[in-house]
């Protein structure tokens, strides 16, 4: 029987909301037929933004929004998406497909779609491509409420009043599709760049996200922290979970049960990555100011067979689930530096919450972990600790992997990941200085493989958990193999 230990008395870092953030970019069928279907369309929409999927992502408490990329962020110019839509200028989307992009999604309907979900947004400026009075101008188009060019060209688009805007992304993988920049280099570019990011609103203190590292570059970090630091709030970090390699990833609903242990391991490798970046941050911002920014995260494998292989449209197993609750377990665990973070991407795209076929909609595994998790947004975390084995052929990945927060009501939130395929885990939870009264549960388990299909939506659904005991120190239970379990303590 494994041990589990949860500390009331040990209250740690807020978890904040903004980890159960989103990204979506225009990429594949993520925005278009994904978010926005077009006032006209006969699918259920409000001003253009699908109904099915507003609802669902808002039923989950949805944080906050990055957009519009990603790679296509620093090949976007944002005048050319605003407007009347038939004299919007049409790109080609070199990044995705080559399809053509006509900017019918712009900024007017990236904050209406904020608003009908209620969060927060999150915006990438172009520092691959574009320049810094580009930059400057959108910032003042977005914010700025008095009388300005920028200003008043929004006002002609139909808007009157500024938008809040929460967060900026000061360019998108700027070591990479963002220009090949060395890091000095874009430590420079940063400062300049940054320098234009006005607060036009002294009650919307825009948060300033510079590009960070792409997985275990650890010098990347090291060196914009150095260079740069003074002047971000937040420093971004890029990994995508791959059984192969780029070349060969695999694929999302057939695997072995050795892939899966590869992939459960390769999705582990988060906390690693996690624990030594924050390591480095500590060294240059011990108090902790600046905030890591995890907004590209996700399992990543082949199209599936028949699908533009640019649009990356991958199914969503189990498997997927329990990345999902692992990944979240670690940041909630990291919530004194992890100040958010965004899964790739919401819709159609990678690892998805939600998948769409013209007016028909599904909801993936990974959605219903996003669900279950979401009352530890803005809880304490609680001191905790499970024995667990160590399980796969490296053996480097734990067969159990938890979290714990409280709320302000002093309810205790627990959420256990057993990675295991085919073993269960017997647990005695014991909880310091707290007489359980009442504890309900939850479950998210079936085969690896299961997933949720358009012709079977309900394959993989969160069920009423009730396999555990109450004791005196706290309860007793049995983890089944492949699932995530959440319990609720009072």
């Amino acid at each position: 029987m494994e041990k589990y230990l949860i500390n009331p008395n040990q209250k740690l870092s807020k978890i904040s909301k903004d980890i159960y953030g989103h990204f979506s970019e225009h990429l594949g069928r993520c925005i278009y037929e994904g978010f926005f279907v077009g006032e006209d369309s006969p699918i259920p929409n409000v001003k253009g933004m699908r109904k099915d999927v507003v609802e669902a992502l808002r039923d989950i408490k949805i944080p906050v929004l990055r957009w519009p990329g990603g790679c296509f962020a620093d090949e976007y110019h944002w005048k050319d998406g605003i407007g009347p839509k038939e004299n919007r200028k049409k790109m080609i989307n070199t990044h995705w497909g080559g399809v053509t992009e006509d900017n019918s999604f712009g900024t007017h309907e990236f904050f209406e779609l904020c608003s009908q979900l209620g969060c927060d947004a999150y915006v990438c400026g172009n520092v691959g491509s574009g320049s810094v009075q580009e930059m400057s101008e959108w910032i003042e188009y977005i914010t700025f409420d008095g009388t300005s060019p920028m200003a008043d060209l929004r006002k002609e688009n139909g808007r009157e009043k500024p938008w809040k805007l929460k967060y900026f992304g000061v360019g998108n993988e700027n070591w990479g599709c963002g220009g090949n920049m060395h890091p000095e280099f874009y430590a420079d570019q940063f400062r300049r760049y940054e320098t234009y990011v006005r607060d036009y609103d002294s009650n919307n203190h825009i948060y300033r996200i510079a590009c960070g590292a792409n997985e275990f570059d650890f010098n990347w970090t090291r060196v914009l922290l150095q260079k740069a630091g003074g002047r971000m709030n937040g420093l971004s970090l890029h990994y995508y979970t791959i059984p192969g390699n780029w070349h060969k990833k695999g694929k999302a609903l057939e695997f072995s049960d050795e892939e899966y242990y590869t992939t459960i391991e390769k999705a582990y490798k988060m906390e690693e990555l996690v624990r030594r970046h924050g390591d480095i941050m500590d060294q240059y911002d011990p108090d902790k100011r600046v905030g890591m920014i995890v907004d590209e995260w996700g399992t990543w494998y082949n199209v599936e067979e028949g699908t533009n292989p640019g649009f990356l449209y991958q199914q969503n197993t189990m498997r997927d689930a329990i990345v999902a609750g692992l990944t979240l377990n670690i940041f909630n665990k990291y919530s004194d530096r992890v100040k958010m973070a965004n899964i790739a991407q919401t819709i159609n795209v990678l690892q998805s919450v939600a998948l769409t076929d013209g007016e028909d909609m599904l909801l993936t595994p990974t959605y219903f972990v996003f669900k279950m998790y979401k009352e530890h947004q803005e809880n304490t975390l609680l001191g905790s600790f499970i024995t667990t084995p160590k399980i796969s052929e490296k053996g480097k990945l734990p067969k159990l992997i938890e979290s714990a927060s409280v709320d302000e009501n002093g309810v205790i939130y627990s959420t256990v990941v057993n990675t295991s395929i085919d073993e269960g885990a017997e647990i005695h939870c014991q909880i310091a200085d707290f007489a359980v009264s009442e504890i309900t549960a939850e479950i998210l388990t079936s085969d690896v493989r299961a997933y949720n299909s358009f012709e079977n939506k309900n394959a993989v659904r969160i069920k009423e958990f009730n396999d555990f005991e109450i004791t005196n120190d706290g309860f007793k239970t049995n983890i089944p193999p492949c699932s995530v379990v959440k319990f609720v303590i009072k």
